[in-house]
């Protein structure tokens, strides 16, 4: 699909790819329909629970150093400030540098959403720009914004050549998509519109684009690229607008999680010719050594790789085999984001663990080049099969699955999920770190993580005798897609 960063609002994945937020069957069952194009998605009568993408845009662009955010909307929505501030603040003094970003409400109040409050906005962008300095600033909508259809391209064109820095309208209204990974879209697509250049004539650098959350391991990475003679530049966490501005010099494009990284990765690809690494992702054994080959064809630079993958086996593969005998024939439920779902369900199968159900928040049928997700492809190609579902953050759909299946484990990437699992007597682990089975160190770790995580289950045994969950017996009785109805 064509990437056109002349219009500055993006379509949502649904429309766009064909994501879902609905769906029980099984994994191959999925994937096939994927495959085929026939896969069809369903909704909701009741939900319980979900994440706004204005979070997931906004928090993306806030992690760039020294820039403004402001979102034009009432008050509750700079709600999403308090993980801006974590982002610009905590993450930049662990990294040991200073970023001076500025998030700004313009608390929109009921007279701004009857007669509208371009002028307003106008004035706080000045204002904003003259009091902080910024390298760049991001004009957001909101659902306030959208839903009174407030022109922020207007007024963010009309002070272009007076702030005299990058400016670009982001239309990060809430409601226009249900699945939150469109913010990750969106922050894409200003970056592409607005920040990043053209490569400069006669420039050769040795950078790859890598696009993370949080750059938690990013020594380890910058160690660990330099035996390939290649410089990482880490997206978006404490970069800075310089350094964003040269993404298309780049020789390749690479993330941690297809989910983030695939919008960027594709239109760097398709407006500067930027190789987008296209892979299963780095989690496991099998995940890092067809990430790093990929990298090697890529960038030209596979014999090098070839002799670090040797080197790494001879030191952690025969210590993940001992771990891999008392974890070997456990049972498992997994809940993330189809970035990780479906990956690390493949890092289970690698260590001998079954994957009973796993579900997935949301689930992409293709990516912006039209291919299935390479997770997918990886499990249908490899004969992999489990009951699978997407339940955009659904707890009682989660919940009702622990019960049925009583699993040894349950992993997840979001908090309150890990948190109702252990009171209802199920070991959990919760999979916060995007880095946690990164490469052969880090699956090591994973495994004797789970071998913790079984030996000892006295405190999910005491805290589930002495919880009172709000779940009634019939709704354990439940198939888990009793409230699930298909879309016409």
């Amino acid at each position: 699909m064509a990437i056109n960063t002349g219009n500055s609002n993006l379509a949502t994945r649904e429309n766009r790819i064909g994501s879902i937020t609905g769906y029980v069957g099984s994994l191959k069952d999925l994937a096939t329909q994927s495959e085929c194009g026939t896969l069809k998605g369903c909704s909701r009568c009741f939900s319980q629970s979900s994440t706004c993408l204005s979070s997931c845009g906004l928090g993306q662009l806030a992690g760039i150093r020294d820039v403004a955010i402001i979102h034009h909307g009432p008050a509750g929505c700079s709600v999403a400030s308090a993980g801006a501030y974590y982002m610009t603040k905590v993450m930049a003094k662990k990294r040991g540098v200073t970023s001076d970003t500025v998030y700004v409400g313009t608390d929109m109040n009921e007279n701004d959403t009857i007669f509208g409050s371009t002028e307003k906005l106008r004035d706080i962008i000045l204002e904003v720009n003259k009091r902080y300095s910024p390298k760049a600033i991001f004009v957001s909508s909101s659902c306030a914004t959208g839903i009174i259809g407030e022109d922020i391209d207007s007024i963010v064109d009309d002070v272009r050549e007076e702030v005299g820095v990058p400016i670009v309208a982001v239309h990060c209204e809430g409601f226009k998509s249900r699945i939150w990974a469109t913010g990750f879209d969106i922050s894409d697509h200003a970056i592409l519109q607005e920040i990043v250049q053209p490569p400069r004539e006669g420039v050769k650098t040795n950078k790859i684009n890598f696009k993370n959350f949080f750059e938690s391991a990013r020594p380890e990475i910058i160690e660990m690229f330099k035996n390939f003679d290649l410089d990482p530049v880490f997206l978006y966490c404490n970069s800075t607008i310089e350094e964003l501005s040269h993404l298309s010099e780049s020789l390749a494009t690479t993330c941690i999680c297809g989910t983030l990284g695939n919008y960027l990765g594709n239109g760097l690809e398709e407006k500067y010719g930027v190789p987008y690494v296209r892979s299963i992702n780095q989690c496991g054994i099998v995940g890092f050594e067809t990430w790093l080959r990929e990298i090697g064809k890529v960038t030209g630079r596979s014999e090098k790789i070839e002799k670090y993958i040797e080197e790494q086996r001879a030191i952690y593969i025969p210590q993940i085999e001992e771990v891999k005998k008392e974890i070997k024939g456990l049972t498992a439920v997994l809940g993330m984001g189809p970035g990780y779902t479906f990956e690390v369900s493949r890092v289970l199968e690698e260590l001998g663990i079954k994957v009973v159900w796993a579900l997935a928040w949301h689930y992409d049928k293709k990516y912006e080049n039209g291919d299935v997700p390479p997770s997918m492809k990886y499990l249908l190609d490899n004969d992999i099969d489990f009951e699978a579902s997407v339940a955009d953050q659904q707890n009682y759909e989660v919940m009702n699955i622990l019960n049925k299946y009583k699993p040894d484990m349950y992993l997840s990437r979001h908090p309150g999920s890990t948190v109702w699992a252990i009171k209802n007597g199920t070991p959990a682990i919760y999979v916060a770190d995007e880095y946690m089975i990164f490469g052969y160190k880090h699956t090591l770790e994973f495994a004797n993580t789970i071998l913790d995580a079984i030996r000892n289950r006295s405190f999910e045994a005491n805290l589930a005798a002495r919880t009172k969950l709000p779940y009634t017996d019939w709704w354990y009785q439940q198939n888990v897609d009793a409230f699930l109805e298909e879309v016409k």
